[in-house]
């Protein structure tokens, strides 16, 4: 029966049950010295995955189900194959034959597309590796006020070693500019940073973003399964944000990965291992929702090995006017338009606000200075409008929520004549602030307060810089 095989085929090879060679044809013989062999004898006897490399023989063995039309690329060369498993009587796995098939010329315009296809997913691969590396250095951490320098020296600390991180801070003051800095300084610089928000995932979709889903899980999966974050982030770091809104019953999936580096996809019983450097950040009090039930312990433990509390803006106002000249170079490079500076009386006008927003607050502001005016040196009166006044940016934490009217200079009517979109913008940006001063942060509980989804909530933030 395999003399038949033998002339349908280039080259044949048979395999038993642990994978070792036990005969290849004469026409399979032709391919041992591009596969590093001199002799026949130096080939039989091993396993095929030690010495075909690319082979798939293996795999049919243990899987049982045969591979009828395929390419293989190795030293060798690119050929079509076909793998069969072969049973005994009783219809147990005794092996496998694997075939070369003949007349390869006319399988050639389908080995020159495979190349292509290949070339293109291996460009694919190289690109999107490129889009997740790091964007900033901790150099990018613009400051030098003591506050500043206390979070880069501590920054540099974590980043030599290997434990997971977690970044406390307000909202916009630069923990996933952080994260990226201190995995850009780790030993897996050279691998992947995968970044998930957890605010922004649906909570009933939150699982199978981390951990992946297996084929045909469940009705309308995909049949070859889906990769998590946690698979795509192998050999490198995951930068999960916003914790604090990670639900209780995903908080226990989350610690196993953490303490045994494994996890299972959604809908498989197959253990997958993984190595992840997590580094997480929250603009919520762990620590108080830890005491409520609403966050476990544990997680909150095994996440806090290195904690970094980046502060606000307002702590650290001697870095404003670094931060303004960074910030106003970025702004002119993405818009196009010229830098603008700015004069002392408009540095002292900002260094006066709150800035519940930080330094996201701080950029939206320049930038919609710099859109509103030709103005290349920005005075006070062109943040006219633009900056957050009354009780309603000055709002404590933890203090009634008030929202101010827009304030109008009865000296300029034209003021009382802005356009009703820009007011009612102004308004709501407003709003928000206060309700994000009143919860602390807590960005669920701010979309209850104001009635609206927590999806239009983060719509909101982006818009207002927030």
């Amino acid at each position: 029966m395999f003399e038949h095989f033998a002339v349908a085929a280039t080259g044949m090879m048979l395999l038993d049950r642990e994978h070792r060679i036990v005969w290849i044809s004469e026409g399979y013989k032709h391919f041992l010295p591009a596969l590093g062999f001199t002799h026949e004898s130096e080939f039989v006897g091993r396993r095929v995955e030690d010495v075909v490399p690319g082979t798939l023989l293996a795999e049919v063995i243990e899987s049982d189900r045969p591979i009828l039309v395929d390419l293989l690329t190795n030293r060798a060369g690119t050929f079509v194959v076909s793998r069969l498993p072969l049973h005994d009587a009783q219809g147990q796995v005794i092996g496998a034959i694997g075939l070369v098939l003949a007349d390869q010329t006319k399988l050639q315009p389908v080995v020159q597309k495979f190349a292509h296809l290949q070339q293109q997913l291996d460009d694919a691969r190289r690109q999107l590796s490129e889009q997740r590396r790091p964007k900033y250095t901790i150099s990018s951490f613009i400051g030098v006020s003591p506050a500043a320098q206390e979070v880069k020296r501590q920054a540099r600390k974590v980043a030599a070693l290997d434990s997971s991180v977690l970044l406390l801070g307000e909202t916009g003051t630069g923990k996933e500019l952080l994260a990226h800095a201190i995995h850009a300084a780790s030993p897996r610089a050279a691998k992947s940073l995968v970044g998930l928000n957890i605010a922004a995932i649906p909570d009933t979709l939150l699982e199978a973003e981390l951990f992946g889903v297996a084929g045909g899980a469940f009705t309308g999966a995909d049949r070859k399964g889906r990769e998590g974050k946690f698979a795509i982030a192998d050999g490198g770091t995951l930068f999960l944000d916003e914790i604090g809104d990670m639900p209780l019953a995903l908080q226990s999936k989350l610690l196993r990965v953490l303490q045994e580096q494994e996890f299972e996809p959604l809908g498989s019983n197959t253990v997958r291992r993984v190595d992840v450097r997590v580094i997480a950040a929250t603009s919520r009090d762990l620590p108080a929702m830890v005491a409520r039930n609403e966050f476990r312990a544990d997680l909150y433990y095994r996440l806090a090995v290195l904690p970094i509390r980046v502060p606000p803006l307002r702590e650290r106002r001697e870095d404003l006017e670094a931060l303004a000249e960074a910030l106003g170079e970025d702004i002119a490079r993405r818009s196009g338009m010229p830098q603008r500076t700015l004069e002392p009386d408009a540095l002292a006008l900002l260094a006066q606000q709150a800035w519940p927003g930080n330094i996201r607050e701080l950029r939206n502001v320049l930038e919609q200075a710099s859109l509103m005016s030709d103005a290349l040196r920005l005075e006070a009166r062109h943040f006219a409008g633009l900056l957050p006044g009354g009780t309603a940016a000055a709002a404590a934490p933890g203090a009634p929520a008030r929202i101010s009217a827009p304030a109008v200079d009865a000296t300029d009517p034209a003021a009382a004549l802005r356009p009703l979109p820009e007011q009612i913008a102004e308004l709501e940006r407003r709003a928000i602030a206060a309700a994000l001063a009143h919860t602390q942060g807590n960005k669920v509980a701010t979309a209850k307060l104001l009635r609206i989804s927590r999806a239009a909530l983060y719509e909101k933030l982006a818009l207002y810089g927030l």
